[in-house]
């Protein structure tokens, strides 16, 4: 398997020479491409970020460095021989990270990872690469790190344990067990930065009207549709009263409707639309 990271600490990739991870690597099992984002750079401060569109806090990482890096990390790999390419973005608002998925990317030939910092990247950037290679967005668990470099470590460990001959007993992950995490919040929906027209794509119009309420609601929104589509199972536990008149229109949108039967610490919400009885 082959795993290229881009990031703007490589330093902190230093864990995946030791370990389970070290000795797959001194096998050559598993092949660990490390590249710095401040190599795509071309300013004299180096800057991989810049304020978000519709305003907020943080910052966000801009397009053009991920482009160069991503693209500079393709093209090596290709040239290496390398196939299949699976683009891994950790963020708190992915699928979440399970054993189920480790062993569905243990079967992957070629992992790149995209350990963001700040507010995360640009959307466009996740948008322009899902049209040309797979894409896994990735939560290892119901919290917010400083970086997305903490997650690659998680993954690639729970990863690479998995491939042939890592292990010295075959057998052993077979008897992994793990307890449920808590569940809580909305995900977060997509954030973009400059340039405003990137490859043809354009940022969403309401970012660039300075109307704070009509943002607001833009970004409310797309939380409500990302939790519908990621983690169904967060709505499914809120209690109606923390909706207002425009989420619950929303919701019904997108298939949701109050629980006859809801009850505390139970389910609240049902989907009208696809269930099962």
């Amino acid at each position: 398997m082959r795993l290229d990271v881009v990031t703007i600490f490589p330093e902190y990739l230093e864990p995946l020479n030791v370990s389970l991870v070290g000795k797959a690597r001194a096998r050559g099992q598993l092949k660990v491409h490390v590249h710095d984002l401040r190599a795509h750079t071309y300013d004299r401060h180096n800057t991989v970020d810049d304020t978000p569109y519709g305003g907020g806090p943080g910052m966000v990482m801009k397009t053009g460095p991920w482009a160069d890096a991503l693209d500079t990390a393709l093209a090596d790999g290709y040239e290496s021989g390398a196939h299949a390419p699976t683009l891994i973005v950790p963020t708190p608002s992915g699928r979440p990270f399970t054993q189920e998925l480790a062993v569905e990317l243990a079967e992957r030939p070629w992992l790149i990872f995209t350990p963001a910092r700040y507010e995360g990247i640009d959307r466009r950037v996740v948008d322009e690469y899902a049209t040309r290679i797979q894409v896994q967005e990735v939560s290892i668990g119901d919290y917010v790190l400083a970086g997305g470099e903490a997650a690659v470590l998680v993954i690639t460990e729970a990863v690479a344990r998995l491939l042939p001959g890592v292990l010295g007993n075959a057998e052993s992950h077979r008897d992994d067990s793990f307890a449920p995490g808590a569940m809580a919040n909305l995900l977060e929906g997509p954030v973009y930065t400059k340039p405003p027209e990137w490859r043809g794509r354009e940022i969403p119009e309401v970012l660039l009207s300075g109307h704070h309420g009509k943002i607001a609601r833009w970004r409310r929104d797309e939380a409500l549709k990302r939790t519908t589509a990621h983690r169904p199972d967060l709505i499914e536990r809120c209690d109606p009263a923390a909706f207002d008149k425009k989420d619950r229109e929303m919701l019904s949108i997108l298939g949701w409707a109050p629980d006859p039967a809801g009850r505390p610490y139970g389910r609240f919400w049902q989907r009208t639309e696809g269930m099962e009885e």
